[in-house]
């Protein structure tokens, strides 16, 4: 029977950032390999709306990988006041644009404005998200297509530490399309047995007990605490969140966290993912190799990064 890890266990940590710059290097070569044949780059458009202070970070990041690896980058910044019928106008635009691979809707949109219909209006073959009603139908039935970037990213960590998923009880905590349910299914599609959990799950920590991989969606800062946990279990840390600063008047950020309490879970779990520094980086990366897949198919190139994608 599994108990407490020795004092002396140090968890293996999941290091997405170092994963996300090997991606990178390989996309660098499979564009420069493409170039030599087709006379365009890959193209990606992120479309965001608002003043979101987190997604100016996030596109701004985006933008900086696109530049690492000679991807194009076509960014549109849209005021807040801007109608569901200019941001359709603006997508059809880039559906029609044939510099263009990849369309990422940056979320959240302001004014509880409805990302549904803008969503279903990305022509499937450039949703660089995976978040298209086809592609996660696609993804449902087991089909090549765009893959939801978070959970892929957490696919290709798991893969890169060799940790086994085939029998292995996983629970995913979060239900979200984004991350949660997509997450659900790529583990299912690699044999593992899947639990989804939410806000309304009864008896959450002995759910979470039973499982040998724990993914944590769920956008509650450190709410995963030792009785949650397994001993020897793998966590993956989904979320991200800015603690507030204990002493406001210095002007000094408050530090990251995640929805796991990672210093008290680190020393009873086999694996870890750091926040930030794990799943984050992937997510970017993820969204690269999902435009750079579009363009390799977009200009009939060979398809050479099916590995990555789930």
């Amino acid at each position: 029977m599994l108990g407490r890890m020795p004092n002396w266990f140090m968890a293996l940590r999941l290091n997405g950032r170092k994963l996300a710059e090997e991606v990178e290097k390989r996309l660098q070569h499979e564009i420069l390999v493409g170039l030599a044949k087709v006379d365009r780059p890959p193209g990606l458009a992120v479309l965001r709306v608002g003043d979101d202070p987190a997604s100016g970070v996030y596109v701004a990041n985006k933008e900086k990988a696109c530049a690492r690896i000679g991807v194009r980058s076509f960014g549109t910044h849209l005021p807040s006041g801007t109608t569901i019928d200019e941001l359709l106008s603006k997508i059809h635009s880039l559906n029609k644009d044939e510099n263009i691979d990849g369309i990422l809707l940056q979320l959240p949109l302001p004014n509880k404005m409805e990302e549904g219909p803008l969503l279903a209006a990305i022509d499937p073959e450039k949703d660089a998200d995976g978040l298209h009603t086809l592609n996660l139908g696609r993804l449902l039935k087991g089909e090549k297509g765009p893959r939801s970037c978070t959970p892929a990213g957490v696919m290709a960590l798991l893969s890169r530490y060799q940790i086994p998923i085939e029998g292995k009880k996983a629970v995913v905590v979060g239900r979200s399309i984004l991350v949660g349910q997509p997450m659900a299914l790529m583990l299912q599609a690699a044999n593992a047995t899947v639990t989804i959990a939410h806000s309304r799950t009864r008896d959450l920590s002995g759910l979470t007990k039973e499982a040998d991989l724990l993914i944590v969606a769920a956008g509650q800062p450190r709410m995963i605490r030792t009785e949650h946990v397994r001993p020897g279990a793998v966590v993956v840390d989904v979320g991200i969140h800015r603690l507030p600063c204990e002493n406001p008047s210095n002007q000094i950020k408050g530090k990251l966290c995640g929805d796991v309490l990672a210093e008290e879970v680190e020393p009873l779990v086999s694996a870890l993912t750091p926040v930030p520094g794990g799943v984050g980086p992937m997510t970017v990366a993820m969204l690269l190799v999902n435009t750079v897949s579009r363009w390799q198919q977009h200009c009939g190139l060979s398809f050479t990064l099916g590995d990555l994608l789930p």
